[in-house]
């Protein structure tokens, strides 16, 4: 039995603190507003970012930042990167230096491009911070369905401990050193699936949605080798595997954005109405300025983003991507 901190009540963190329950941990949740994390704890569900799901009595939330790892073997980061780095500064001072600290955030940290692991790292000032990501909608790993996913880190001693901390009959993690190639392979997911969502949204088809889902692989594969990623890693559970889920699911936040899009609400109106964070939203922008800064065409990603900043009309975008210079299909 270890005993496992997850930082961040939403719905991820929920389903990854009920993981590791059915696994024989002990489990603490931490959250930033006591009020929501008592109506938890006394409602058994967490009717905000995973309704429905009942939760045990044996998960403890608690909303304390010296409380929450305290004598922690595990701590799972699970935040939007648009608050990563200030909920991980906080908690710095109180996580076990011999914790395993798992990422589990699927985003760039907005205006540098670094990768989760890379904050977490520096903020934590170690290097074995490890990443676990691939094709898993929440809900569904909390009811307990199959999911298989991959943990990547430096050290191998880390990475084996985080899969044997997590799999079980009905989760299966596998393993990979390949750190950067799984963690863009999460965050760049999403920029394609608010793309699908847009197809989606238009009226256009199955043929649409394969075609920026396979050219979005493409260019999320030339980013990744620019920045050191192995290309094989985009056709396995980070890279192909979530973006499959991400562009056809209807659990997708990221697809439902961009299939709005594609109706013609507006990017204010759409965020709004949301409780919950589509990360590709940000991603985008902090994409953009990575693939400009390593010279890779991305031309999904700047279509998007014309549309989420730019206010391009939805088939404005599609028709002009499908209107590119021709070229081989492996240039």
């Amino acid at each position: 039995m270890s005993r496992v901190t997850v930082i961040g009540d939403g719905g991820w963190g929920t389903a990854l603190a009920l993981t590791a329950l059915r696994n024989g941990h002990q489990c603490t949740v931490w959250g930033p507003f006591p009020d929501y994390l008592n109506e938890i704890a006394q409602r058994g569900e967490n009717v905000r970012y995973l309704p429905g799901v009942p939760l045990p009595s044996e998960i403890h939330w608690t909303p304390y930042h010296a409380e929450a790892p305290a004598d922690a073997e595990a701590v799972i980061l699970a935040v939007p990167s648009r608050y990563f780095n200030d909920v991980v500064r906080f908690f710095a001072p109180y996580i076990p230096r011999e914790a395993l600290v798992i990422s589990v955030t699927k985003g760039l940290e907005p205006g540098t491009g670094r990768r989760m692991t890379e904050v977490a790292s520096a903020l934590l000032e170690r290097d074995d911070v490890c990443a676990l990501s691939g094709p898993s909608f929440a809900e569904e790993v909390a009811r307990g369905h199959p999911t298989a996913v991959v943990v990547a880190g430096y050290h191998l001693a880390a990475v084996h401990a985080v899969q044997r901390l997590f799999s079980g009959p009905t989760f299966r993690v596998y393993t990979s050193r390949d750190v950067i190639g799984v963690e863009l392979g999460g965050a760049l997911k999403n920029i394609i699936a608010i793309a699908a969502g847009v197809s989606d949204g238009i009226g256009f088809g199955d043929n649409a949605r394969a075609a920026l889902a396979t050219r979005g692989l493409a260019e999320m594969a030339r980013l990744g080798q620019a920045l050191g990623a192995r290309p094989e890693t985009f056709a396995g559970l980070s890279g192909m595997g979530d973006l499959l889920l991400t562009c056809t699911g209807r659990a997708s936040r990221n697809r439902r954005v961009g299939e709005r899009l594609g109706r013609g609400e507006s990017l204010s109106d759409i965020l709004a109405s949301m409780c919950q964070v589509a990360e590709g939203v940000q991603t985008c922008e902090t994409t953009r300025i990575l693939a400009a800064r390593y010279n890779v065409s991305m031309p999904i990603t700047e279509a998007v983003y014309a549309i989420l900043r730019e206010g391009k009309p939805p088939a404005n975008a599609v028709r002009e991507l499908m209107q590119r210079d021709l070229r081989a299909e492996q240039d």
